[in-house]
């Protein structure tokens, strides 16, 4: 595929004297088609050429011409519009969508980087609830993305197994294990008897002591206590798996907290050798204030116990051992951004730098019900399981009203359901809150995953009319010559361009926008250009434009996630 960036840096270059390589990251994309195809902005170069920028547009404009890729180029308010030669670009991509087919989008090579992205990490013992949602589905989309890319690429669950809540559970067992039977709906078994035993602890601080020190008896691997904590992680994963197979999610590994519980020593060995320790009430920290952090880092409790933050530290030595990775991407609400500029501090003294600036906090707003904050010590979820059920049913409600003789009907509306569920999650930024509310969730018009299938399952209904495809060979590239043809074109040209900034940002929304838009721009053309006419050279062209459409539109939805009938 011919790179625009490229050709336009490199005649800009050339022009300039000026690298190629610096120029490319300043090319933008215009808002409107109208003021060109690509922009570059002269202003980037007033510094170092010492001309206004308007003077800089005007001399590159003089000495660049025009080939069989770029058309025209216009000058305005120090910016330099390049219009791309049209038949071109629908050769071109046409071209590699035949090539490549189901991995369109992907690298020429391999990247020779390692990336870890750690998600879901639900909490053992504790219900799977709308709150995992965002770091489940956040942290699948961007190890899709980054395999399908060419990154050696590692999934970690690092589960919620260890720390005080599980002396809490320990003790909540010891007083009222008797009333409860775990192999019968386990979660909710446990999450009662968690919310019975914080609100006890609250009464009673004697109580939360004993809880502290359950909890001392399982680092140092108290029989009586290994077996509880095993009973609850076992019956917990057996619950979570469950989900995970339904929303389609794996991992590469599930190395809980628990798992680095040993390693931990290493860690305040290294910590307290490099000077970085102190002690403060009987605790053992490491003040960042040096760093601007005015929170210490608290390494182990008074009473010897680690925190997560030492098991994080714990996993980072061992992960730069294990994985030798490049980058490490921790998708973890924003709640956490105090916790996580400390771990990556401290983290300093222990990898080398290598390791250290290549790690991230991919962190995401908070999921809320409209009654407010939910919480598992309150009891005030929306487990998963609800949710998927529920917005089936509801999916398979709709479907049966628009079309009651539909096959499969409850095939289509799980994987309508479920793309529901996650496009709606993904499709507004990371950083923002989310309030959850049904309606908007189970909303099949507009800008949602519905809409996006129902455009692949025109494109797929379309070509069954058809029989088969065409060749390329014998497509005539110039019969899609229409606005709508080329915008639909250049939109499909984007998408590896798309992959690379949703993996460079760490943003799954840019891949579901742009889902949206190619929906929206097929729609445009379908609705402009009846596809199966006469004329076999121009019903050839639109034809393969539809394939191409539903082509892409499939490999983003399982990029995101999703899954794509072939019928609504």
């Amino acid at each position: 595929m011919i790179d625009y960036n490229k050709i336009i840096a490199q005649k800009i270059g050339e022009a300039t004297g000026i690298d190629t390589k610096e120029l490319e990251g300043y090319i933008e994309i215009p808002p409107q088609s109208e003021m060109g195809d690509f922009a570059f902005p002269c202003f980037k170069l007033a510094k170092t050429l010492r001309k206004s920028p308007i003077a800089i547009a005007t001399e590159i404009k003089e000495k660049i011409e025009t080939d069989e890729y770029i058309e025209r180029i216009e000058e305005k308010s120090g910016y330099l519009n390049f219009y791309i030669n049209n038949s071109k670009i629908v050769e071109q991509v046409l071209t590699e969508i035949d090539s490549k087919k189901e991995e369109y989008g992907k690298n020429e090579k391999e990247k020779n980087e390692t990336v870890i992205v750690e998600y879901s990490s639900p909490n053992i013992a504790k219900p799977f609830h709308i709150g995992h949602l965002r770091t489940t589905l956040i942290g699948n989309c961007l190890y899709k993305v980054h395999k399908y890319l060419g990154y050696n690429t590692i999934g970690i669950n690092h589960l919620g197994d260890y720390g005080t809540q599980f002396g809490k559970m320990i003790e909540g067992y010891k007083l009222w294990g008797k009333e409860y039977d775990l192999n019968n709906d386990p979660i909710n078994k446990m999450m009662d008897m968690y919310i019975r035993i914080n609100a006890l602890c609250k009464e009673d601080e004697e109580v939360l002591e004993r809880c502290r020190e359950n909890f001392r008896l399982l680092e140092e691997g108290d029989e009586y206590c290994m077996h509880l904590w095993n009973t609850f992680k076992d019956l917990s994963l057996k619950e979570f798996n469950k989900i995970y197979d339904v929303l389609g999610v794996k991992f590469d590994s599930c190395a809980g907290e628990a798992f680095y519980s040993d390693k931990i020593d290493e860690v305040v060995q290294m910590l307290d050798e490099k000077g970085k320790i102190t002690e403060s009430e009987g605790a053992k920290i490491v003040d960042l204030e040096y760093a601007g952090i005015n929170t210490p880092c608290i390494i182990q409790k008074a009473n010897g116990s680690s925190i997560y933050a030492t098991r994080d530290l714990a996993a980072i030595l061992y992960r730069a051992r294990t994985y030798d990775f490049d980058k490490c991407l921790y998708v973890v609400a924003y709640e956490q951004n105090l916790h996580f500029k400390q771990i990556f501090e401290v983290a300093k003294s222990l990898v080398d730098e290598k390791y250290a600036n290549g790690l991230k906090h991919v962190s995401y707003g908070m999921v809320s019900l409209p009654t407010g904050k939910m919480s598992t010590r309150l009891g005030n979820v929306i487990k998963i399981e609800d949710l998927i059920n529920g917005t089936i049913q509801k999916a398979q409600e709709i479907i049966t009203e628009k079309n009651a003789e539909l096959e499969n009907k409850e095939e289509i509306a799980e994987k309508v359901g479920i793309g529901a569920i996650i496009f709606n999650t993904l499709s507004s930024s990371a950083n923002k809150d989310q309030i959850f509310d049904w309606n908007t969730a189970l909303n099949f018009q507009g800008e949602t995953g519905p809409y996006i299938q129902y455009t692949y399952v025109r494109t797929q209904s379309v070509l069954r009319k058809m029989g088969k495809l065409p060749k390329i060979s014998e497509i005539d590239f110039s019969t899609l010559n229409d606005e709508t043809a080329i915008k639909t074109i250049k939109t499909l040209y984007s998408f590896n361009d798309i992959l690379e900034a949703t993996a460079e940002k760490t943003e799954p929304a840019i891949l579901a926008r742009y889902l949206i838009e190619l929906s929206q721009n097929y729609s445009n053309f379908y609705n402009e250009n009846k596809v199966l006419v006469d004329d076999e050279k121009v019903k050839n062209g639109r034809i393969y434009l539809t394939y191409a459409v539903g082509n892409v539109l499939k490999i983003g939805a399982k990029l995101l996630g999703m899954n794509m009938p072939e019928k609504m």
